[in-house]
């Protein structure tokens, strides 16, 4: 017997629907993963779910005394008391209950809090695990989660996927972290322009799937464009051909011209493209021991690293370890309290805040991007403000309304729009994927594998570190920084390879083992070294041929051996560029 069923159901705000017709079952113990752009309406969904939110039309029924519980995308600012008071108040459960003690402290338990700490003092990241104990420990029936890894630190992500994928809660949940949306998700359901469909949890396969039907129907709406354009051609014809209408004919023009106004288009694709500033020196910075503390605390302990043109670091750490510390030490923002800093030449950075305080509130989108101006300039070509801003999704109502009435979404997007309007060659990102949609983050992810220049990226994000950084530096235990080579996954197979100490259940992080002495290039490995560069560029090539080639919707009307040849082919290259790029360093590495 399924938990819930929406039926035909809409939902409106004085606009189009958010939900428009809407028709879903939900079954115990699915786990259904809502996808869909920044403004779609998937936080409406979920208010639909839980009860708190009435349909305009249609029906929701629910099981006999179905219990809900919402971990909402923002976490309250009015949080008080200790972590067992709030835990036990069951925040966000509906119909209202209390946790007895023991259930509740159990929960507290899993999510690794002090019962007694007090809300207000804990950082974002551990509020909003006090608020997911809270909804554990009330045994929902139905589990809803609204963004559930924003402000969550990559291992308590981890641990979040471990307790969802071993549960039996069934689950509905919005997300932008694609690599817990693989984990977690039994199911996915696609909102666009109010139309809820369902998909298999295979996400490459939805994605693959979505760009397929987005092709036909933008196939079919140019197509019914013709047509309409030629009725309207016909019916302004001359006098004598008036008298030979056909009524018919008209009031078929009358119905297609209705069809064409309420006809709800996809807004379109985010398309970024970032200002380069030319090159820097080769050296980009160079830390020597560098050291800094909050109070007597040490955050940042012992850092030594040097950065060069081109390179992608990544920056990982629990929450309130000092990730922004450590970015705003390599920037220069903060002096070190030992250890030496060094910076190259001809930098020019771009830094993007999480916090967006490079956004002024009362300031139009407009404003806050071109500093009054009605233009900008990027990579020598002039542009209006409005159709630059229009790239990054914002409506012309949009450019001219103050930052402060926007989503957290759509102002990590005008902050992106604001970045990369200025020149820059070196990228520093401090969490820019929080509360970006999947089809954003994606576009942003290429940007940043295709940028000329370097980047030192702060993220959560696991696939975005995999996808783009080539190096990692690690926040541990007492501000101990260590350097790994790749993204996550090189770090996380690294850490999980290291045998625990004998004696202890917990493992600790430890200092890496020192390198071993270098040896020496032999004449064949000079000989290899010299060709690589021009063997990855030849890779490269193939390999944004067979995305080009992919990406046409004519690829899609293929026969079904044919594309997955063209994929198992595509896997090939990257797999031979992975392993190029990975014999390249290792070479330069000895050479240096």
């Amino acid at each position: 017997m399924s938990l819930l069923q929406l039926r035909n159901v809409t939902v409106t705000f004085g606009g189009p629907p958010v939900l428009d017709g809407a028709d879903l079952v939900i079954q115990p113990g699915e786990r259904l993963c809502v996808l869909g752009r920044n403004g779609a309406g998937k936080t409406s969904l979920l208010r639909v779910l839980r009860g708190e939110l009435e349909a305009d039309a249609g029906e929701v029924a629910r099981s006999a005394g179905l219990r809900t519980a919402l971990l909402t995308q923002h976490v309250p600012d009015d949080l008080a008391g200790t972590v067992i008071d709030l835990v036990r108040s069951a925040p966000g459960v509906l119909p209202p209950r209390s946790v007895e003690e023991h259930r509740a402290r159990a929960a507290i338990s899993r999510v690794g809090l002090e019962p007694e700490a007090d809300v207000a003092s804990l950082s974002a990241g551990l509020k909003r695990r006090a608020l997911l104990a809270a909804a554990i420990a009330a045994d929902p029936d139905l589990l809803l989660l609204d963004e559930p890894t924003n402000h969550l630190d990559i291992e308590a992500i981890a641990w979040l996927e471990d307790f969802l994928a071993r549960g039996k809660q069934t689950l509905v949940f919005v997300t932008h972290d694609r690599a817990f949306l693989r984990r977690i998700a039994t199911g996915i359901l696609d909102l666009d322009r109010g139309r809820l469909t369902r998909f298999p949890a295979d996400y490459d396969a939805y994605a693959e799937r979505k760009q397929g039907l987005l092709g036909v129907e933008e196939r079919a709406d140019a197509l019914f464009d013709k047509r309409l354009a030629g009725e309207e051609t016909w019916i302004r014809q001359g006098v004598r051909e008036r008298r030979k209408r056909n009524m018919g004919r008209v009031r078929r023009l009358q119905a297609m011209r209705e069809e064409r106004r309420s006809r709800r288009e996809t807004g379109g694709t985010v398309r970024m493209t970032a200002h380069s500033a030319g090159r820097s020196g080769r050296l980009v910075l160079a830390a020597k021991d560098v050291s800094f503390a909050w109070g007597d605390a040490p955050t940042i302990r012992g850092l030594t690293t040097e950065v060069m043109r081109g390179e992608r670091l990544g920056i990982m750490g629990g929450n309130g370890s000092g990730k922004t510390t450590l970015l705003r030490l390599l920037l220069g923002e903060l002096a070190p309290q030992a250890g030496e800093l060094r910076h190259g030449v001809n930098l020019s950075i771009g830094y993007f805040d999480q916090l967006h305080a490079e956004l002024d509130p009362d300031a139009t989108a407009a404003d806050n991007v071109s500093g009054g101006g009605s233009t900008v300039t990027v990579n020598g070509r002039t542009r209006n403000i409005i159709g630059y801003l229009r790239d990054f999704l914002f409506t012309e109502d949009q450019v001219k309304s103050p930052a402060r009435v926007f989503s957290g979404g759509e102002r990590n997007r005008l902050l992106l729009a604001r970045l990369f309007a200025r020149p820059s060659n070196v990228l520093v990102l401090d969490e820019p994927t929080n509360d970006l949609d999947v089809e954003t983050l994606s576009v942003l992810e290429d940007l940043l594998a295709d940028y000329a220049g370097t980047i030192l990226i702060v993220s959560h994000d696991r696939e975005l570190l995999d996808h783009v950084v080539t190096s990692t530096l690690v926040i541990g235990d007492g501000g101990v920084v260590t350097e790994s080579v790749g993204g996550y996954s090189d770090w996380f197979a690294r850490r999980a390879a290291k045998p625990a100490k004998a004696g202890g259940a917990k493992k600790r992080r430890e200092k890496a083992p020192p390198a071993r002495p270098k040896s020496k290039l032999t004449w064949a490995e000079r000989k290899e070294l010299e060709t690589l560069p021009g063997k990855i560029e030849v890779l490269e090539a193939e390999q944004a041929r067979r995305h080009e080639e992919m990406a046409d919707p004519a690829f899609f009307r293929k026969s079904g051996t044919e594309i997955a040849d063209a994929k198992a082919a595509l896997e090939s290259v990257d797999a031979e560029l992975s392993a190029t790029y990975a014999r390249w360093e290792a070479l330069e590495e000895r050479n240096s």
